[in-house]
């Protein structure tokens, strides 16, 4: 049975939870965040493309080096064999690793420990190549994530958590003057710090930020462990890592520790956390967030997907059993377990442009005179941007008065 839910009282909730000073707060932003950054308009291609659109230049640029080209072949030619297919760059990069732990310094499966070190080598600066870029303006969605953590004095810090190697959050914080702490400390090489991150005794109006698949400004150095540095260091090894492998130890490190952050966070009462721009297809993400919502009742997370519902069947899977995890998509959601579908209203009721969070859209496009449906927007990270930037000046608003009473 498919139930009907309002999507205005969705919109209240979350808009409940994030005007609250008191609780703890997490974002999670997943690869299709900087999608909603278009800097040439909206029929442009976005500023960073996400997974598939990585996948693909990387696929581009492997195809056209002559060194690479043959052993990308050699690599296809492995995930014939095991039956995998749309393999995007990320599993592409674990399946090298994987052998590149394997090989030692022979040769497995067609390829030696060289070959895999340079296609390493090749994939992860690609990357870099293509998601090194800066916030078009100042009134991006990274702002307006950046100018809502400003806004308020909490009791708990705000954690951003994010599976994107750019430099976007860091840009926005830094732009609207709001402190953050990212796991390194330091001034002329930052240290990656293990210690300060469990201790965690900053105040907390500094926002905290875990990249938990590393970042392009993250060398590691095999005598100093993991240096966060400048975006375009050359001749040190870049800490990209998708992998979830156990492949080395200073490697793992800050990845390990990025998780735990997650884990530390939904095991606190009354955790909120938004997810936007995650697609559900990180088996490993996924565990670490059912698990958490498992294990504190009150926790709750919001899941706002871009798309509509069926293009989520990982996700949709996850909230059937998981009452808390809600998905809030475009054409209908999963709350408390249950399937849900937004409502429909005849034509005459509503407007077609009713509102920015919740649209009106005609059930059959050619027929504007027919019923219209409802459609949630905030799966929109542009949207979403726009929701927080009220947000923060309703809450600005508030403190004015306080103040001045």
């Amino acid at each position: 049975m498919t139930y009907v839910q309002d999507p205005y009282k969705q919109v209240g909730y979350l808009q409940q939870c994030l005007s609250s000073d008191k609780k703890p707060i997490g974002f999670f932003l997943g690869a299709g965040c900087p999608m909603a950054i278009r800097p040439e308009g909206d029929n442009g291609p976005p500023l960073i493309p996400d997974i598939d659109g990585l996948t693909k230049a990387v696929r581009d640029v492997l195809t056209k080096c002559n060194e690479c080209g043959p052993l990308l072949r050699i690599i296809d030619d492995h995930f014939s064999m095991d039956g995998r297919s749309d393999v995007n760059v990320e599993q592409m990069l674990s399946h090298i690793r994987a052998l590149r732990v394997v090989a030692g310094n022979d040769t497995v499966r067609g390829l030696s420990a060289a070959n895999l070190d340079r296609l390493d080598e090749k994939i992860c600066q690609t990357i870099h190549e293509l998601v090194d870029k800066s916030l078009p303006s100042k009134e991006t969605p990274y702002h307006r994530v950046a100018s809502w953590v400003g806004a308020v004095t909490r009791i708990n810090p705000v954690e951003i958590f994010t599976t994107n190697y750019d430099l976007l959050m860091e840009e926005a914080f830094e732009e609207h003057r709001v402190p953050y702490f990212d796991g390194f400390a330091g001034v002329r090489k930052p240290f990656f710090d293990i210690r300060a991150m469990e201790e965690d005794s900053l105040p907390a109006r500094w926002a905290r930020l875990w990249k938990l698949h590393g970042s392009i400004n993250w060398y590691q150095i095999p005598t100093e462990g993991v240096l966060r540095g400048a975006s375009n260091e050359q001749g040190l090894k870049r800490v990209i890592h998708p992998s979830h492998l156990k492949y080395e130890e200073s490697r793992r490190m800050p990845y390990l520790a990025m998780i735990d952050r997650l884990r530390a966070f939904l095991k606190q009462p009354g955790a909120t956390l938004v997810i936007c721009g995650h697609s559900f297809r990180d088996e490993h993400i996924n565990e670490v967030i059912v698990q958490g919502l498992q294990g504190t009742q009150t926790a709750i997370a919001f899941a706002l997907l871009f798309d509509q519902l069926a293009k989520y069947p990982d996700a949709v899977k996850l909230a059937r059993e998981r009452p808390n995890l809600s998905l809030l998509a475009r054409d209908g959601a999963i709350i408390s377990g249950n399937q849900a579908k937004w409502p429909e209203k005849d034509a005459e009721s509503v407007s077609e442009n009713a509102g920015r969070w919740v649209m009106w859209i005609p059930v059959e496009p050619a027929n504007k005179e027919g019923n219209r449906t409802a459609e949630f927007q905030l799966g929109d990270f542009a949207v979403l941007g726009e929701f927080l930037h009220e947000l923060a000046g309703i809450a600005r608003q508030y403190a004015e008065v306080q103040n001045a009473k």
